[in-house]
């Protein structure tokens, strides 16, 4: 069902992404290792459980192990693989595949995470192939002592040394997931190893209206082309927000207290990840207000910064810029920078 909270979990339940399909099956089948990018709530982590539905693999929520502590150990990652290799021993047993995983049977600080993978490549052999998958995948430079750099080490073995293991990662903060795999930066261990990389778009105002129409019918109602029209002009493309909307007008069938709502959702989720970027960096928040505001040039923002009182060197502005169009929260077009989520200007100038 289109107007469903919660992440599609089967390729059926999913509007208008045939071509992203098609593309990470061409990746995992061509490259070691494949990047699913996309903003926040375009729908990134819908398509691989989706494609995992299909494919054996496990799944790992890398912000959710971040945000249990700041930080992500080798035990964390260790008894999450232990977690999700429980429950993959039981679906596979559906399909007469017998495994016999030792890192089951250890203790975190005994397993190794080179000898998991290992046998990870051997379940590969059987199926075919196997995949794990890593969703926000750029929470994994908190990992360690060293920003994640053993696991780079170990992708790469993976990606040279077992041919049946497939990785994915996703990321919404796309420039920083780069950063951290380093593909072009001959000190990463990943250095000179190429990754297949599948872009999920927000959806165009045409799929926009047609995703809305699609979801209202399956749940048989009808509503006006004006209601579908003026939705897409207030949530744009992100299916995520299109979905809300509709869960919201399908409880109460009145479009002002659905838009409404939807904002006010919306609006505590971009406050709350808002507050983790300000954790980073306060000018952070005060330049993503300042172009929600019109101040959407460098020199408009320069002097916006100095009469809120946070007067920020030259080469410091075009840093935390170019830190933010990493992070996925700005895009720059002719010199103009925009918000990449038209949400975030409710939120920040409410």
């Amino acid at each position: 069902m289109l107007f469903d909270l919660r992440p599609k979990q089967r390729r059926e339940d999913i509007f208008d992404r045939e071509r992203e399909f098609e593309e990470l099956e061409k990746s995992v089948e061509t490259y070691p290792l494949s990047l699913l990018l996309g903003i926040r709530r375009v729908g990134k982590s819908s398509i691989l459980r989706a494609y995992l539905s299909v494919n054996p693999g496990i799944l790992i929520d890398c912000r959710e192990l971040y945000a249990e502590s700041g930080h992500i150990t080798k035990e964390d990652l260790i008894r999450e693989l232990q977690l999700k290799g429980t429950i993959l021993q039981r679906l596979l047993s559906k399909f007469r595949i017998s495994l016999d995983l030792k890192f089951l049977r250890l203790e975190p600080k005994e397993a190794s995470l080179r000898e998991i993978f290992r046998e990870l490549n051997e379940i590969g052999e059987k199926t075919g192939k196997f995949v794990i998958a890593f969703d926000e995948a750029q929470y994994l430079r908190f990992y360690g002592s060293r920003g994640g750099k053993e696991l780079l080490a170990l992708f790469a073995h993976a990606y040279d040394s077992l041919p049946n293991l497939r990785i994915i990662l996703t990321g919404s903060e796309v420039g920083l997931l780069h950063d951290f795999l380093g593909i072009d930066d001959y000190e990463s261990p990943l250095y000179g190893r190429i990754a297949g990389e599948v872009y999920v778009e927000p959806f165009t105002p045409d799929v926009s209206k047609e995703f809305l129409k699609t979801g209202f019918r399956e749940a048989g109602v009808e509503v006006s082309g004006d209601i579908v029209n003026r939705a897409v002009e207030t949530l744009d493309g992100i299916p995520g927000w299109l979905v809300l909307f509709g869960v919201e007008y399908l409880r109460s069938g009145d479009f002002e207290e659905a838009i409404e709502r939807t904002l006010e959702t919306a609006r505590g989720l971009i406050l709350g990840e808002l507050k983790e970027l300000e954790r980073r960096a306060p000018r952070y928040v005060e330049i993503l207000r300042g172009i929600a505001l019109g101040y959407n040039r460098w020199s408009l923002l320069r002097d916006y910064l100095n009469v809120k009182g946070m007067r920020t060197p030259e080469p410091r502005l075009y840093e935390l810029l170019k830190n933010l169009m990493k992070m996925g929260w700005i895009t720059k077009k002719n010199e103009t920078y925009q918000l990449t989520d038209p949400l975030i200007k409710a939120a920040l100038t409410d």
